[in-house]
């Protein structure tokens, strides 16, 4: 057997290369990361619960002061229309969308949970799954479909989560409640 010409372990000189080290890494207290290390590695921050990823609004954007813009009177006179003229792809039952509204709000607000405070009317989630494909909800996408005009219309003055609350309640008004 060949002479070992390899100090052992416990002995070996810990001085590092001339060169450096090969990885060349900054350590996390001088900008470096996780990444550095596995550069393919899947990125989660989309899983986190408010991303900049998903943010449709733009930097500075204050939903309050938007809302104010709103010509609530004109918007009002839309949804009106809306709510009477029926669609050839979705008819009306006799000839008013307002129960399809109402029931789209109500089950909107029956998704909120005691328990953790999650859910509810108040982020437009049916619009998404897995809620939008629950079978309670089903044909609430045409509600939804009937409101995108609008949506489109006045844009970012008002909140689809606003638009579908606001939906149930002025077809229950419109309806005579």
């Amino acid at each position: 057997m060949p002479e070992e010409t390899h100090p052992p372990i416990g002995e070996a000189q810990t001085e590092p290369a001339e060169s450096g080290c090969p990885m060349r890494i900054k350590p996390p207290v001088e900008g470096g990361s996780n990444r550095d290390w596995w550069p393919n590695a899947v990125n989660l921050k989309i899983l986190q619960k408010n991303p900049p990823a998903i943010d449709p609004t733009d930097e500075g954007y204050d939903y309050r002061e938007a809302v104010k813009t709103l010509d609530f009177d004109a918007f009002q006179r839309d949804f009106d229309e809306l709510l009477t003229n029926s669609q050839e792809w979705w008819p009306a039952d006799f000839g008013h969308y307002g129960p399809l509204f109402v029931r789209m709000s109500w089950h909107a607000a029956g998704t909120y949970r005691v328990e953790d405070g999650r859910g509810g009317g108040g982020r437009g989630m049916q619009r998404f799954a897995p809620l939008n494909s629950w079978p309670d909800n089903v044909s609430l996408d045409k509600a939804r479909r009937l409101l995108w005009p609008l949506k489109k219309k006045y844009g970012k003055k008002i909140s689809w989560s606003d638009l579908i609350v606001y939906a149930g309640n002025r077809a229950m008004e419109h309806m005579g409640f």
